[in-house]
């Protein structure tokens, strides 16, 4: 939890310099930090890269941060926010097939058809994602994928948790949406 005692003591030690206890916060956030990342840019390498440049940006400003109602993960997720739009300006960004990436993280030990039909189901999602507004794309990454609560989303997107349901709502609603167009069209499109 974001709000617990030992992450507060950790970001108070880390605060005065103490590089044990920011490495220990780094150990808590990097892989949901890196999971939004990579979620938003569809690079791995990219991703990596960002997220570095995210627990470094928090290093250099620890000592300003204060509280003020929300979690620390609120700070390291509008930090890697604000580098995600800068990756995108700076248009250096190589375009990757994100279910490509993916596979090359995780060889399941499933046979050709099920990784095939496996991967249209993913390349399926990732597009009907893209199809989502920004806000909507946030929470549904920090929910369905990172695996944060509704209340952890509301805290790191510093929105009320009634909100973060209803831009809940309305993205799985688009989705399913986009979704069954696409599983209409491939069924239309088979040969028989």
């Amino acid at each position: 939890m974001d709000d617990s005692f030992e992450v507060k003591r950790l970001v108070d030690k880390a605060k005065n310099y103490d590089a044990e206890a920011f490495g220990q916060l780094y150990d808590l956030y990097f892989d949901k930090i890196f999971g939004y990342i990579y979620y938003k840019t569809g690079n791995r390498v990219e991703a990596e890269d960002i997220a570095g440049q995210v627990f470094l940006k928090a290093l250099e400003n620890i000592s300003a941060f204060e509280w003020r109602g929300a979690p620390f993960s609120a700070w390291l997720f509008r930090i890697a926010s604000n580098l995600i739009i800068d990756y995108y300006r700076s248009n250096k960004y190589e375009l990757v097939d994100i279910a490509e990436e993916m596979d090359a993280l995780r060889d399941d030990g499933h046979g050709p058809e099920q990784s095939a039909i496996r991967e249209f189901n993913r390349t399926e999602v990732v597009k009907a994602l893209k199809t989502l507004t920004d806000e909507q794309q946030q929470v549904v990454v920090m929910r369905f994928i990172i695996g944060m609560t509704n209340d952890e989303v509301a805290r790191a997107v510093d929105k009320n948790v009634g909100a973060v349901k209803a831009l809940q709502h309305r993205a799985i609603g688009a989705l399913g949406k986009v979704l069954g167009e696409i599983y209409d069209e491939a069924h239309d499109n088979r040969y028989f």
